[in-house]
């Protein structure tokens, strides 16, 4: 890491300021050569956590106003030394900073290299590393305070809670069949047994909160189904307060599946508005009936729209027929006009039934509610620690049973020794969950993924 590197830490779009952000060795060296302030002193003088307003100097000539910020090692975010310069953000001025920046003697940024820098200088460990990707691409306001919580070491603090018990008792078995002549107070069957029962009690608890944590934090791919007319392309308009779907009183106006995100109370669905469910002889039309009844298959959450003023038919009954059993809410439409349907097959289809007017944009909490009840998020806590991802959640299912191994073993009796090979086992698992002992492989493949600049 002997390499200073640079990078713009803020949006790709026009902004109020632009950030570029140093890193390195080297770092207030480099800022001092692009940026004057405006007292004259150098920033090589700065001490941490100091700021300075002037100039920005890009060959030889002041290009704009700027404000320097110096952090010294190692109380920064990398734990390097670390400058930013804070310009105004017009995408050209951004991009001729940083040129002139990496022209100083910087090198550009990898993907997520600041947050790396700050995993292997011991600022957070993985999982809090993990939960930086997570909290820039938070869109619900439950997963973004789920993120903002494991960087604060929720996840951390659990995982080592469990880890310390099990390295506790792996110690004293060890000490207690290597130094058997030592005065070593002998760790029981029942000790051991109630510690183990403990660890498993708490990694099943994540385990278990895995599902619910996803949904929050990924949010929902969502099928908005139903016959022509029923007001899918309305229901999808209210959710997303946009004209973003078509509405004619025309069969057949939705030909192709039309794709928004939106919030929900507190979680994010992944809309697809399909075409009317019906039989046609219009090619086109019939090709987004085919995409319709695809969308309606992968979905995890169904929300299957039915007409108020008009009676079921047989598309409304095979909507009915391929919801049950699946993630699905019933929403009757149109409660604006005069009631004609009969709801007593879909109260046997569905848990959650909900009465809208999209025209008229009522019914949004209830549905937010009946959607939080059905996919078991109404009560979630997004303080509680949650495991953020399929690597987290494998290494904590192998601790998991590497755990329940050794119960077994306790319990029939197998030696001390054997059974702290397993106990080891789950250690090793839970410190790679962490970071303290997953391989380079591992950590390169996940600061991969994070954008440049983080």
């Amino acid at each position: 890491m002997e390499k200073t590197i640079a990078a713009v830490s803020t949006g790709s779009a026009p902004g109020g300021i632009g950030v570029i952000r140093i890193s390195g060795s080297r770092a207030v060296e480099i800022a001092n050569a692009v940026f004057k302030p405006f007292d004259n002193s150098s920033l090589l003088e700065l001490k941490g956590y100091r700021a300075k307003y002037g100039s920005i100097v890009i060959d030889g000539e002041k290009a704009d106003n700027a404000v320097a910020l110096v952090f010294r090692a190692p109380k920064s975010y990398t734990g390097e030394d670390v400058a930013e310069l804070s310009v105004h953000g017009g995408m050209l001025l951004v991009q001729k900073t940083l040129e002139a920046v990496l022209k100083a003697g910087a090198v550009p940024a990898g993907p997520g290299e600041f947050t790396k820098r700050a995993f292997l200088n011991g600022k957070l460990d993985l999982t809090q590393a993990e939960s930086v990707a997570e909290l820039i691409s938070a869109e619900g306001e439950q997963s973004l305070k789920a993120s903002y919580n494991a960087l604060q070491g929720a996840l951390s603090n659990k995982i080592n809670s469990v880890l310390e018990k099990l390295l506790d008792s792996s110690a004293t078995m060890a000490a207690w069949v290597d130094y058997p002549d030592e005065e070593i107070p002998e760790l029981t069957d029942g000790e051991l047994e109630k510690t183990l029962e403990q660890c498993a009690l708490e990694l099943k608890a994540l385990l278990d909160n895995y599902e619910n944590g996803k949904t929050v934090t990924k949010g929902v791919v969502t099928a908005i189904a139903g016959r022509p007319n029923v007001g899918k392309s309305s229901l999808m308009n209210m959710l997303t307060k946009t004209e973003k779907s078509i509405v004619t009183h025309i069969e057949g106006t939705t030909r192709d599946i039309v794709e928004e995100s939106v919030r929900l109370g507190g979680l994010v669905l992944h809309l697809r508005d399909t075409a009317g469910l019906r039989s046609s002889d219009d090619l086109v039309e019939s090709i987004g009936i085919e995409k319709a009844y695809k969308a309606l298959d992968d979905a995890q959450l169904v929300l299957a729209v039915f007409d108020n003023s008009l009676s079921l038919d047989g598309f409304d009954r095979d909507l009915i027929s391929r919801c049950k059993g699946r993630a699905a809410v019933a929403v009757i439409n149109k409660t604006d006009l005069e009631a004609r349907l009969d709801t007593s097959e879909i109260e046997v289809a569905f848990s959650e039934i909900v009465y809208i007017s999209a025209k008229n944009n009522e019914g949004f909490e209830e549905l937010a509610a009946a959607v939080e009840r059905l996919l078991g998020v109404a009560d979630f806590d997004s303080s509680a620690p949650l495991l953020a991802n399929a690597r987290q959640k494998k290494n904590c299912e192998n601790a998991y049973g590497e755990i329940i191994e050794a119960l077994d073993a306790l319990r029939a009796g197998v030696t001390f020794d054997a059974v702290n090979v397993m106990i080891d086992s789950a250690a090793d698992e839970l410190l790679s969950l962490t970071g303290k002992k997953a391989s380079a492989e591992v950590v390169n493949n996940i600061f991969s993924k994070f954008c440049v600049g983080k």
